[in-house]
């Protein structure tokens, strides 16, 4: 059994083997704070926190986790995705380790640890702004639409005032890491790794944490909820038009300012769908074809196709009913059309330039 084997990381955190991820994010703080170096000051303090910051980083990644069970049970290969290999060590879809598959992933993907926000952690971020879509007709769009709209979004906790911390003002420096936003975890028992760097699983990686947090929100400084808000769209909006309301989108953690509501025009008299768009794509795929043959003077049956394409894609268009839209539709359109014009120019250009190259090849005399 190898070393990894051999070290029980429940037990260095303290958990049971049905642990979940906060019980040991939890275990791991308690531990982390009473092992540092700057606190602890025994002699075995520093080697025994690299042990808690080693088991943290395999057992609070479900992955990491999944093999680790695995191997301590006796069959590497449980849980993997691989099959054990018959005869040869690196036979039946099994590449072998470092330089293929490895139990536990190579090198950890340590980054993965820190990518939830732990719960003490102080980052203030600015939120995210919230896009709402709305529908107009196209009366509503010509004159104008003034209109109340339903939501989620995160509003400032009303407990902690946003802050994340009932009554301190500031944050402190983060116990675990000591204001760095990482730990070093020595993995030189694990095939040879060395020493590799996590972000810290307290603080995120901001280096801060919430001096006491907010028991409404854990500490971010908001919480969910259900919002209103009136949009107004004014007179000659259009399709994918919008209209910005500051600081009503999602509010920013820790104090940080809000993001905003957008509200986003949808006309459905100005939009391209179905036959109608589909029909401007074929003319455009099918006009540098057509352009291209002739202006070679290549291509006589292809052109007959290329004509009936266009003819085809301007009757889906015509039956679509879009030339009795809004003027606003011919943008759209040009659009697609050009999109599909794009796509086969290339293609266009090979073809022709095949097809010219090969009758001038029948035109020389057998060998000549």
């Amino acid at each position: 059994m190898s070393a990894m084997n051999e070290k029980d990381y429940y037990a260095i955190l303290g958990v049971s083997k049905d642990a979940d991820k906060k019980e040991i994010q939890k275990a791991f703080q308690q531990k982390a704070r009473k092992l540092h170096p700057d606190v602890n000051k025994a002699s075995d303090a520093e080697d025994r926190f690299k042990e808690v910051s080693e088991a943290y980083a395999v057992l609070s990644d479900d992955q990491k986790r999944a093999r680790y069970d695995a191997m301590r049970s006796g069959n590497p290969f449980a849980g993997t995705g691989q099959t054990a290999p018959s005869s040869s060590p690196y036979g039946g879809g099994y590449s072998g380790y470092p330089g293929g598959w490895s139990p536990f992933g190579f090198p950890f993907d340590m980054a993965g640890a820190g990518r939830r926000r732990p719960a003490s952690a102080y980052n203030p971020e600015e939120g995210a702004n919230v896009v709402v879509e709305v529908t107009l007709n196209a009366e509503q769009a010509r004159n104008g639409l003034k209109t109340a709209v339903k939501y989620r979004r995160y509003e400032p906790c009303s407990h902690c005032h946003g802050s994340g911390s009932v009554a301190a003002e500031h944050a402190r420096t983060c116990p675990t890491c000591g204001g760095s936003g990482a730990i070093d975890v020595d993995m030189s028992s694990l095939f040879g790794m060395g020493r590799v760097q996590m972000v810290c699983p307290e603080c995120g990686g901001s280096g801060k944490v919430v001096a006491d947090p907010c028991p409404d929100c854990g500490g971010t400084g908001r919480t969910p909820v259900m919002s209103e808000a009136v949009i107004q769209f004014p007179a000659g909006t259009h399709d994918g038009d919008a209209v910005r309301l500051p600081g009503l989108g999602h509010a920013g953690t820790n104090g940080a300012a809000a993001g905003d509501l957008v509200g986003r025009a949808k006309v459905a008299a100005e939009r391209l769908e179905g036959r109608a768009r589909t029909g401007f794509y074929v003319v455009g795929f099918a006009l540098p074809f057509l352009v291209l043959a002739a202006l070679m003077g290549v291509f006589s049956i292809f052109a007959l196709i290329c004509i009936g394409a266009v003819v085809c894609g301007t009757a889906m268009v015509v039956s679509d009913g879009v030339l009795r839209r809004s003027s606003r539709w011919w943008r759209n359109g040009a659009l697609v059309l050009a999109n599909g014009a794009a796509n086969s120019l290339f293609m266009a250009l090979v073809l022709v330039w095949f097809v010219s190259c090969s009758q001038r090849a029948m035109l020389i005399p057998y060998g000549h």
